[in-house]
């Protein structure tokens, strides 16, 4: 059952705590994962959970690390057949996702880039954020975290805590419609894509719940920050 939604500052002090009762060795890195269906508010989440523990831990200790940099690109789903279900746990590069983690986990002397993926060019991008040596909270998040397929239990080996992010379908439905006309549908193309596509995204998440850690709904948020 999820939980109702918790303060936003309760939430930061449970970050807090995860860090310090993991008690790191030097070096050491935590991953909180968010996973849930489209627009729970997941991306959101994240981009303030990890200004908030720059701000009372300082700069570079927490970095944001999005599944959404490791869409497929359009040339790649166009040739593998898969662009007109663009969103889909197959058209991810989840080895390299998950080859990512292992990185962070495992290579903490030097910084290391990380992808992202852009709304205005349907594209993703390169390099776009970074985790300083001295991060010590990766959080990461994505629809399929908690997916049971092989390579999506790879990248979890990684994760030490998931966290479920839920939100009524008619919120997240409409969020999605906002979200395909920003990016240049027209209203009919819009309701067509989240319908058969976003929604049948959802529907395979939605049964993951069970396999993460927690679940919560989002809370109301401070401004939003640039993470």
């Amino acid at each position: 059952m999820t939980n109702p939604a918790p303060p936003f500052d309760a939430l930061v002090r449970d970050v807090l705590r995860l860090l310090s009762d993991r008690a790191p060795r030097e070096g050491a890195r935590l991953v909180l994962g968010l996973a849930g269906p489209p627009a729970a508010g997941k991306s959101t989440l994240a981009r303030h959970l990890v200004r908030a523990v720059r701000d009372r831990l300082g700069d570079g200790v927490a970095a944001y690390v999005p599944l959404d940099g490791f869409h497929l690109s359009t040339a790649q789903l166009r040739r593998l057949g898969r662009l007109d279900r663009k969103g889909a746990p197959d058209t991810f590069d989840v080895c390299g996702y998950a080859a990512l983690l292992h990185r962070l986990v495992t290579e903490t002397d030097h910084d290391v880039f990380v992808p992202d993926y852009d709304r205005t060019l349907h594209e993703p991008i390169a390099a776009r954020h970074v985790v300083p040596a001295r991060t010590r909270l990766i959080i990461t998040e994505g629809n399929y975290l908690a997916d049971d397929a092989a390579d999506w239990r790879e990248a979890r080996r990684y994760i030490h805590t998931l966290w479920y992010l839920d939100a009524p379908d008619a919120v997240r439905e409409t969020r999605l419609m906002d979200r395909q006309l920003a990016g240049g549908k027209d209203e009919s193309a819009a309701r067509a894509w989240v319908l058969r596509s976003d929604r049948r995204n959802g529907d395979r998440v939605k049964p993951t719940r069970g396999r993460c850690d927690r679940a919560l709904v989002a809370p109301p948020l401070p401004p939003a920050p640039d993470a």
